[in-house]
């Protein structure tokens, strides 16, 4: 076998192949024999068809068998032997297989060159303080306060803003087509009503109706919407309003083991503590990844860049459905989510990219023990058993992964121990 590597660009690389006739011609003739033990052709019996019979029947078919025992094998041979990693499955194109002729064919793939990530103390990292902002306690009661809060009927007065409201509906759109909603459940101020629908309620009580217009702006989100004048017809059935318990020592008994309002004031004060402290140290991190992804010398490789990028799409779908929200029913332009998570995407390949580098430069490896305490964590986390982790991630196949990111924190730790962080 022959091989040419030809570099593209920095990260890009074309490998030209040639394997001898001689090869090819010995797996067509191991294909061949394989398809005649188990082929069955008319006139001639199970196992005894002669190879020219099964060579003329079945040509593309087991072209195909050769290729796919030969092709893999030879890339990785020539990359072995050039030493170079590709990171994703190289694309094979300008493929020439025939009997008797050498079988001839181009592989594409990209790689990511060795560099030098720089001297790790000459990072200056800010971290943010850790106090938290003044109000913040009070805040965090506030939003107790929301969650517990209980709708009740409301009597004797109409509509008013942040109300909950119980409808019929109907709505004809402009070309005369109706449609009708009975007990729709509206709440004043949600961002999903359509513009100028709430200020048509204000006011209304139980038992009356009224019908009016609105008009959709022509950069309405629904395209379909734009632009277009829709009559609705309303009947109130119900009016509801949210009502917040009383910021006292009842409330904080029934939000759990709370003796009084000072207990829950001092347990919320410790978790905005810990949280403002968790967020310094992310910021610090990002900031870290942040300037080692600034020193990849190279345009990253576009595989990659496209990975990460789909995978933000996927985990903001996945996070969608566990909403109990259909990402397919959303009016979001997938592929302009997509872009914008461009910018977000480089850095963190960039930031990934150098991590790598620096366990090459470091020799970063993974100890037993790091691996057992990785897989309880996860299996702490999962609510399942250390074993049933550690199967689940053989069965996967995705040890190495699991491998890597490790090392990837033992590089970052390392990072951070080497760089400047200054308080701010």
């Amino acid at each position: 076998m022959t091989h040419q590597l030809v570099d593209v660009s920095e990260t890009r690389k074309e490998l030209s192949i040639e394997i001898p006739a001689t090869v090819v011609d010995e797996q067509i003739e191991r294909v061949t024999k394989s398809y005649a033990r188990t082929v069955r052709i008319p006139g001639f019996r199970k196992g005894k068809v002669p190879g020219s019979v099964v060579r003329q029947r079945f040509k593309d078919q087991i072209l195909q068998e050769v290729a796919k025992v030969l092709v893999p094998k030879a890339i990785d041979d020539a990359l072995q032997e050039r030493g170079v990693e590709p990171v994703d499955s190289p694309d094979v194109k300008d493929f020439a297989l025939d009997p008797g002729k050498p079988l001839t064919f181009t592989a594409a793939f990209e790689t990511v060159p060795t560099f030098d990530p720089g001297d790790l103390t000459t990072i200056v990292v800010r971290r943010p303080p850790t106090t938290p902002e003044e109000g913040a306690v009070d805040a965090a009661l506030e939003r107790l306060r929301e969650r517990a809060a209980r709708v009740e009927p409301v009597e004797g007065r109409p509509i008013a803003d942040n109300d909950t409201v119980v409808l019929d509906i109907e709505r004809t759109d402009p070309n005369g087509a109706g449609e009708t909603h009975e007990a729709v459940s509206v709440t004043l101020g949600d961002a999903g009503s359509p513009p100028g629908f709430d200020a048509n309620l204000i006011g209304l009580a139980v038992g009356e109706d009224k019908t009016f217009s609105i008009h959709f702006p022509e950069d309405y989100q629904v395209p379909d919407m734009a632009n277009v004048d829709v009559t609705y017809h309303v009947a109130v059935k119900e009016i509801r309003q949210r009502v917040l318990p009383e910021l006292d020592d009842e409330f904080a008994k029934d939000l759990g083991d709370f003796e009084s309002l000072q207990a829950l004031r001092e347990r919320v004060d410790a978790d905005v503590r810990r949280e403002a402290e968790s967020a310094s140290q992310r910021q610090v991190r990002n900031d870290l990844l942040k300037q080692l992804s600034s020193r990849v010398p190279f345009e990253l490789p576009a595989s990659l860049l496209d990975r990460e990028m789909d995978r933000r799409v996927e985990e903001f779908a996945r996070r969608l459905m566990e909403q109990q929200i259909d990402p397919r029913q959303t009016q979001i332009d997938w592929a302009e989510f997509r872009e914008s998570q461009r910018e977000s995407a480089r850095d963190a390949v960039a930031g990934a990219i150098a991590l790598d580098e620096i366990i090459r430069r470091e020799q970063l490896t993974v100890t037993p023990d790091a691996v057992d305490a990785e897989v309880a964590r996860m299996a702490t986390q999962m609510n399942r058993t250390p074993e049933a982790i550690r199967a689940q991630i053989e069965k996967d196949g995705s040890i190495s992964r699991l491998h890597l990111g490790l090392r990837r924190e033992m590089a970052v730790e390392l990072a951070m121990s080497r760089a400047n962080i200054v308080t701010a």
